[in-house]
């Protein structure tokens, strides 16, 4: 799929995540990937993988497992972690059930 514009491609990103378990497992995700980065970097950089591996890992078993649908940052790594950061803070800072309805309450689903 092609995208135009990074808002375009933000609607898409939330129906790939119209599941609250989806989004919870996401920003734990996110949280402990931030958390073994800065200790790894603090105290043993040798753990530095860590970080993305548990990071990246809870968000891809939450996309097979919950959502049942292929994680977007296989098609668009890059849009896909710039809109993951936005989750993160909109969930770190109670905007997220705004966000869900401004979108729609279920946003369509894309098969991939």
């Amino acid at each position: 799929m092609s995208f135009r514009s990074l808002e375009e491609f933000w609607a898409f990103y939330m129906s790939q995540h119209s599941k609250a378990s989806t989004r919870g497992l996401h920003f734990v995700g996110t949280l402990s990937g931030i958390v073994i980065t800065i200790c790894s970097l603090l105290f043993n950089w040798k753990l530095l993988i860590m970080g993305p591996i548990i990071g990246y890992g809870l968000a891809w078993y939450s996309h097979f497992f919950v959502e049942k649908n292929v994680p977007a940052t296989f098609g668009h790594p890059i849009w896909s972690f710039i809109c993951d950061c936005k989750m993160f803070g909109l969930m770190l800072t109670g905007g997220m059930d705004r966000e869900i309805k401004r979108l729609g309450k279920r946003p369509l689903l894309h098969p991939f």
